[in-house]
């Protein structure tokens, strides 16, 4: 496996780099709001008769995905993630601070990564609007170009973060040793990401702040 000095930075999105959640417009616009209020019903339907833990965040999210996106075409949701992202690169909804941020690691000569729960069809525009070199996303399954409902992998949320991040240095033959890690988060969803690096920013409320990590501020140095 080759390994080189580059550093890493890890980045979450979704209330990180971008101000707030993302992925919800998202579904609406694909899916409309009345059948996006439908599918929310079903949810609820589902946790009143037991069969779902609304608390799971990950089941939610695959139940929506079931929902919402089983039987569109692949090209489709590909198209309204390009739109999508266009709408989030150009309008108010990015965070200058963490976008200089990610600047600041390229021009160090650091890989950088999208670490998100959110769809990969939005997140990879971004990304190469951004110069990001890759992205670790939900990817919903596709067979013959059609949506099955059903993900390729777990929800990347919690210690999801950290497995597929690894993984993803592993298959593209990316393996920082030398160099150390930076990640940056806003919810408990985040720190298993934060705590497997070596600097740790954090963009949540200041009152949940990790252990180990400090608050990002315009003054941040990077390190």
């Amino acid at each position: 496996m080759t390994t080189t000095d580059r550093g890493l930075a890890a980045f979450d999105f979704d209330g990180t780099i971008s101000r707030r959640d993302t992925l919800i417009p998202f579904l609406v616009g694909v899916a409309g709001p009345r059948d996006f209020a439908s599918a929310w019903a079903r949810i609820g339907s589902l946790a009143a008769r037991r069969r779902l833990d609304v608390g799971d965040r990950d089941e939610v999210k695959a139940q929506l995905v079931r929902l919402l996106l089983a039987g569109r075409t692949q090209r489709d949701l590909e198209a309204r993630g390009e739109r999508y992202a266009r709408d989030l690169l150009t309008g108010d909804r990015l965070r200058p601070l963490v976008v200089d941020r990610v600047q600041a690691h390229r021009d160090r000569g650091d890989l950088c990564v999208l670490v998100s729960a959110s769809l990969v069809y939005y997140l990879e525009p971004i990304a190469d609007e951004l110069g990001i070199d890759g992205v670790v996303g939900v990817r919903p399954e596709s067979v013959d170009g059609v949506l099955t409902g059903e993900l390729t992998r777990p929800n990347v949320r919690a210690d999801q973060k950290v497995v597929q991040l690894d993984e993803w240095l592993v298959a593209g033959n990316r393996r920082p040793a030398a160099g150390e890690r930076s990640a940056y988060g806003n919810t408990s969803g985040d720190h298993a990401l934060l705590a497997a690096a070596d600097h740790r920013y954090w963009l949540g409320r200041p009152s949940k702040l990790p252990a180990g990590s400090e608050l990002l501020l315009a003054t941040t140095p990077l390190r």
